[in-house]
């Protein structure tokens, strides 16, 4: 049986402890609990295998013939509009949001369907837009995994879900330290190919990225740790053809995953 309770004012306890929730990683972490906003994001949630533990919706932005039971969830929580601006980050999620259990992200979870999988490696990666970005590009290349090395931003941050449109939950993701990350690919036979512009790095475009294969990106700021660039297979560089030196990380990511995409027929 549904349970299902109102909520009509913002000083209620639940709504403050939901702003904290969005705001505060400590929060978050100390929870086991985040925030998804949107019928599309919280879909792709379920799909993903996350519990909705509750399910808060302000019914005039919903759809008529929409039921809210159509997302399975421990507790449904009709709100007013005042509770809703309150906890809502946008006006355009049709009138949902989740408290959703997150999940551990351990390399001892991930899973492979084939034994030549392309992963995407990001080493400290702070901005959630970039991290947002690459998410994206992961889902629509279905790239077998994404792993962040010495993660610098809580992944269940509300603008990394928002940025990714929902793609954080459509792909195997893990964490770890670059050298929990590089002992991993190694034990997996997995080569790894970091992104750098150094002198003795090769074009990205030259590269066979049919076997096993980890794609390695840097931030913009500081690029690859030593650590990456002394144990890569092999260090890649994408020609810089204008003034500046650099590219967005995330636009890096996209260029290096689609090219080994061609080299497996996007398969």
């Amino acid at each position: 049986m549904f349970m299902h309770k109102q909520i009509s004012s913002s000083q209620n306890s639940l709504i403050k402890s939901l702003v904290v929730l969005g705001d505060k990683s400590k929060a978050r972490k100390q929870s086991g609990t985040f925030l998804v906003e949107g019928r599309r994001e919280i879909s792709l949630a379920l799909q993903g295998g996350y519990l909705v533990k509750q399910l808060f919706y302000y019914k005039d932005l919903l759809p008529a013939n929409f039921d809210v039971t159509e997302f399975i969830a421990d507790e449904y929580i009709e709100v007013s509009k005042e509770v809703y601006e309150k906890v809502a980050y946008r006006s355009t999620t049709e009138g949902v949001l989740a408290v959703v259990k997150d999940k551990s992200m351990l390399l001892s979870n991930l899973t492979f369907k084939t034994k030549t999988p392309l992963i995407l490696v990001a080493e400290a990666p702070e901005k959630p837009g970039n991290i947002g970005a690459m998410l994206r590009t992961a889902d629509a290349a279905n790239v077998d995994a994404v792993l962040i090395a010495n993660p610098k931003t809580d992944l269940f941050n509300p603008n990394i879900i928002r940025s990714s449109v929902g793609c954080l939950f459509t792909t195997q993701i893990a964490t770890g330290t670059t050298q929990e990350i590089l002992e991993y690919l190694e034990t997996q036979n997995i080569k790894t190919y970091a992104a750098a512009l150094k002198e003795d790095s090769e074009n990205y475009h030259e590269q066979d990225y049919t076997q096993g294969t980890a794609l390695v990106v840097g931030t913009e700021a500081v690029g690859l740790s030593e650590e990456w660039l002394n144990k890569a297979t092999k260090k890649i560089m994408i020609p810089m053809l204008g003034k500046i030196d650099s590219m967005n990380v995330s636009v890096a990511a996209g260029i290096l995953v689609y090219e080994a995409k061609r080299q497996r027929n996007f398969k």
